[in-house]
């Protein structure tokens, strides 16, 4: 089989830069991991690449969802795997880029079956995570499933809510789902771990809010205004849960000023940030690259020449990606 890449690193690291320049240099395309950009309309809070540049560089799974329709692990991993299998038929290398790290664990592990989705429960559970806080519902979720309120912060909304809404929903914790119900599948064939992010924790910082800065000057409160505006759209949606929207929902509510929203956001997403490089930090076959230095080469040296310890499948499939770079660039 031909490697599966996965490219992954906190926000604001580069990493859609990064793809672009690699899919310009191998024979690969490019699947989005990403819970934010699946949504039509989210387009400025999200970074999602303009126009100019997904036509030089499509990404598949942008734009499949409405912000009203939820989607979830178990969603991504059937659709990437869709698009998995198309790019290998083409003969060709699924490169995955994007810091939804839920979504890389479901993909590469498989996921256990889990009760569906209750919307009255879910619209519920959402309702007072509103009204009482998050950490409130997580102090709940402690009470009745504590090794799921471990793995979850008390601010991460979407999760808390499943996993409430799995034990109204069965009876059952979440953890003991996934303790005891086998996962489906997981993913077949070698896979190479890029993490692309600076050396300099402060570059990252700096990164953030500039990259914050520069949505709120494209449209990003205009664009928030404007998906508040259609109907059935509110701050109960996961959606509009995502870092950057539900700062910029609560400005649009009176809650705070410009400044206040600003600094709430970036404080939010560098959270996110160290949240994202600690489940990276925890992984192993992980190969790092800084992105303040020659990012594009490190990785295609990550890609194209595999350490002696890999296994023979990798290095066989890391060869005929290079035979396929050669035939390229001839």
């Amino acid at each position: 089989m031909t490697p599966i890449v996965f490219l992954m690193g906190p926000t604001a690291a580069g990493k859609t830069d990064l793809a672009v320049r690699l899919v310009a240099r191998l024979p690969a395309d490019i699947v989005s991991v990403d819970s934010a950009m699946v949504y039509r309309g989210m387009d400025v809070g999200t970074g999602k690449p303009p126009p100019a540049l997904l036509a030089r560089a499509p990404h598949r799974l942008i734009d499949i969802r409405e912000v009203t329709d939820p989607y979830s692990a178990g969603d991504f991993r059937r659709d990437a795997m869709r698009e998995i299998e198309a790019i290998r038929a083409r003969g060709r290398i699924p490169l995955l880029v994007g810091g939804t790290f839920l979504y890389f664990r479901a993909l590469e592990r498989g996921i256990a079956p889990l009760p569906r989705a209750d919307p009255a429960v879910r619209t519920r559970l959402a309702g007072e995570g509103e009204r009482r806080g998050w950490p409130a519902l997580h102090a709940r979720l402690a009470a009745v499933d504590p090794l799921s309120s471990r793995r979850i912060h008390p601010n991460d909304a979407q999760r808390i809510q499943r996993a409430l809404e799995v034990f109204e929903v069965s009876g059952r914790p979440l953890s003991e789902w996934h303790g005891t119900e086998p996962a489906s599948g997981a993913l077949e064939g070698p896979v190479v771990r890029l993490a692309l992010a600076p050396a300099d924790r402060a570059e990252l910082h700096r990164a953030i809010r500039t990259r914050f800065r520069a949505m709120v000057e494209r449209g990003l409160v205009e664009e928030v205004r404007g998906l508040a505006g259609r109907p059935g759209v509110g701050p109960h949606l996961p959606s509009m849960r995502a870092v950057g929207y539900r700062q910029v929902w609560d400005h649009l509510d009176g809650r705070t000023d410009h400044a206040a929203m600003v600094e709430r956001a970036v404080a939010a997403t560098r959270q996110l940030a160290r949240r994202q490089l600690t489940w990276l930090r925890s992984l192993s076959g992980v190969r790092w690259i800084d992105s303040t230095g020659n990012a594009e080469a490190k990785a295609l040296d990550s890609v194209l020449c595999s350490p002696m310890k890999e296994p023979s499948t990798l290095r066989d499939s890391l060869q005929w990606t290079a035979s396929r770079l050669s035939e390229k660039m001839e």
